[in-house]
């Protein structure tokens, strides 16, 4: 029998088109419970590959002939020896190139809506990670928002769409992945844009990004507004673009709200985080959009693939935003943490300019589940 060979774009369309998928992943039992390719559809059998040395016999009745298989590992090597011992015994498998590396680097760009004067607002899912990105588009320029690190992803998009990348904003000091936002602005000439409050430790130059700042983009003047909210930094900025979108950064997301201790300021910043998701947020229309800039679980993508939901359900709905008892939310947000992200001092050093690790080395960093959320 033949083995496939799938992409992370391919297991992409799986997830966003809701497909059923059987994979046979042949990491460490530790590794798959920290971490896997999530499908609303999936279904997964962890064999760590060094079981399976001897031989695939064992495992045969538990592989289903009547679904597509796919072989995963960490990076593809463990995947293809064992694809190939299944293809031997007359299974049509494929396996992941590049492995949960590829799975973790893969961004997929899905359209959000039109902007009132003719623009559009993209969003960037890095189903892997679980990071948000965005490119606002309008009159022939672009705005980036919480670029990860694979800037060519978001200046060729910007080729594509025949515009020109004028500014290049990031939320906050981020602390679970790699920021591209400074790459793109040196390469395309843009303004780079981050909160001061977030930038007391950088090695770089940058422009402030100060509360009520409203940068324009293109000719149909499409305001990107900006928003103090922090919480889960001290510097934490919200955008409110078109007054149709308000971009959350990690203080809001949809199942949940942002941890404020990534900086080691948990107790400090506790009460900025209720100030904002009680009091600021609440003084917008409930009609606006939430896009945040981090997903947790599969089950928060829409039908199409986007993170978003409106504001006024998530005040409904989004447990963080209905402790009443100050106490109470204050203890949820500083007790009982999950695990703090893998590298985040180390990825918190090189966002400030500090470090400079080389590309295999900024890989491991981002290595694992997305964890920016209070659960």
């Amino acid at each position: 029998m033949a083995i496939n060979t799938w992409t992370a774009a391919d297991v992409a369309r799986k997830v966003i088109d809701n497909e059923e998928l059987f994979i046979l992943d042949v990491r460490n039992a530790d590794a798959f419970e920290d971490w896997k390719i999530d499908g609303h559809k999936f279904e997964y059998l962890n064999i760590p590959y060094f079981e399976l040395l001897d031989g695939v016999e064992e495992i045969l009745p538990k592989i289903p002939t009547n679904k597509e298989v796919l072989v995963v590992c960490a990076k593809e090597g463990s995947s293809i020896m064992v694809a190939e011992m299944l293809s031997e015994e007359g299974r049509e498998v494929a396996y992941l190139a590049g492995g949960m590396k590829s799975w973790s680097m893969y961004l997929e760009p899905i359209k959000v809506g039109d902007l009132e004067s003719g623009g559009e607002l993209y969003q960037f899912v890095r189903l892997g990670k679980g990071c948000l990105s965005y490119m606002v588009i309008s009159g022939g320029e672009a705005a980036v928002i919480d670029a990860v690190r694979f800037t060519e992803v978001f200046t060729n998009f910007a080729k594509e769409k025949g515009v020109e990348i004028k500014h290049v904003f990031d939320t906050h000091l981020h602390a679970d992945h790699i920021s591209g936002g400074r790459t793109i602005a040196e390469a395309t000439g843009a303004t780079y844009y981050l909160p001061e409050k977030d930038a007391e430790e950088l090695v770089f130059d940058y422009t402030k990004l100060e509360d009520g700042l409203t940068v324009q983009i293109g000719a149909s003047k499409i305001d990107v507004g900006a928003l103090y909210s922090p919480g889960h930094t001290i510097g934490s900025t919200s955008f409110v673009v078109d007054a149709k979108y308000l971009l959350t950064g990690d203080i809001l997301f949809i199942d949940s709200i942002g941890r404020p201790d990534l900086a080691g300021l948990a107790e400090d910043w506790v009460g900025d985080l209720r100030e904002t998701l009680y009091n600021r947020y609440r003084q917008l229309a409930e009609d606006l959009i939430v896009l945040p800039a981090h997903f947790m679980i599969i089950d928060e993508l829409n039908v199409d693939g986007t993170v978003s939901k409106r504001l006024g359900d998530l005040f409904a709905n989004n447990h963080g935003l209905n402790v009443e008892d100050e106490a109470v939310f204050r203890s949820m947000v500083t007790d009982n943490l999950p695990p703090q992200p893998n590298a985040y001092q180390q990825i918190r050093q090189v966002n400030m300019g500090k470090i400079t690790p080389d590309n295999d080395e900024q890989t491991e960093m981002e290595i694992g589940p997305n964890r920016c959320a209070v659960r």
